[in-house]
């Protein structure tokens, strides 16, 4: 499949954007294990536009990550477009707006506010060359499922793709995902950029039926791929074969996080990367007996020293016969 004349793959898997979780190091590993599309951390437009160095360094691209779209949020419509073009110096594939921060008006929080969403984004896409995509949700809550009608004026000021999250911005995560109305998006005759489907993506069997059950163009995952990048390969390997996948046994686990967290301190320091790969290694290792006490070890380990032990204590313990549980 193509979007603008980006070739993404065929029933491409994305990386859905997540704080604090989708930076450079973490991509790599979703595009070793067969992530098609990758999507930044969020990115505020007013810390692009003065110039906060943390910001500025989540526009990081590697060139093998591609495609790759940046995601940037705010309230305001100029601070928006600055940070637009702002993104476009760093050559991404895609830009993307509106997420995020709804206490303030901006991402989510515009779905109280249509015509605002809609101007911004029509502003952006004029303002740059590259894609312009979006990412928004079903509405506000459960009494405004309003996400036909915005998706119609997003395409009609020029994105080049959407992103629907099968939940209301007021459910947060709360539920199951809804994906009766992003079917109804992609079914409506109106509709012709291609639509990419988020939420409860958690095994190769609901990723399969996100594509031949409410026929989205794409699949974007998100809290399943944190200390699971591989699931991208597991899910591929379904939809080829009709087979699941095993999962990783616990010294190849091992292997895969040791290098994440190499990666993680390489691209921050060892204090703040051990801190940032805490989520990961909390959803790792699922299933195995009599394990807290070495969790709690791992999770607490102040150097990569420490953490190496716990590691080896871990793949002493337990032999490579346990199945591990993919959890939500």
């Amino acid at each position: 499949m193509k979007v603008a004349g980006i070739e993404v793959g065929d029933r491409p898997l994305i990386l859905a954007p997540m704080e604090d979780v989708t930076n450079p190091p973490f991509r790599k590993f979703c595009k070793k294990y067969g992530a098609d599309w990758l999507y930044s951390e969020f990115v505020s437009a007013d810390a692009l536009v003065r110039s906060v160095n943390k910001s500025l360094k989540k526009l990081t691209i590697d060139e093998t990550e591609r495609p790759v779209t940046i995601q940037i949020y705010g309230r305001f419509i100029d601070s928006m477009v600055e940070a637009a073009k702002i993104v476009e110096e760093v050559r991404p594939d895609f830009g993307c707006p509106v997420k995020r921060v709804a206490q303030k008006g901006a991402g989510a929080g515009m779905l109280k506010d249509i015509p605002l969403m809609v101007e911004m984004t029509r502003q952006i896409v004029q303002a740059v060359k590259i894609p312009v995509t979006a990412k928004t949700r079903l509405g506000w809550d459960c009494e405004h499922i309003i996400i036909e009608d915005i998706a119609e004026r997003l395409q009609d000021v020029g994105i080049q793709a959407l992103a629907i999250h099968g939940r209301t911005r007021s459910q947060m995560y709360s539920g199951e995902a809804d994906w009766e109305p992003i079917a109804r998006v992609k079914n409506n005759p109106r509709i012709k950029i291609p639509i990419l489907g988020n939420g409860d993506i958690t095994s190769p069997e609901k990723a399969k039926e996100a594509f031949e059950r409410y026929g989205v163009d794409g699949v974007m995952i998100g809290r399943a791929t944190i200390g699971h990048p591989w699931i991208f390969k597991q899910i591929r390997h379904y939809f080829e074969t009709g087979e699941l996948l095993p999962d990783l046994s616990v010294k190849e686990q091992i292997e895969v996080i040791k290098e994440q967290i190499l990666l993680s301190v390489e691209w921050i320091d060892e204090v703040r990367g051990l801190l940032h790969m805490r989520r990961h290694m909390a959803s790792m290792f699922k299933g195995l007996p009599h394990f807290r006490d070495l969790r709690i070890r791992m999770l607490q380990a102040p150097t990569i020293d420490v953490l190496w032990e716990v590691f080896d204590e871990i793949e002493k313990r337990y032999s490579d016969d346990y199945n591990l549980i993919i959890s939500d």
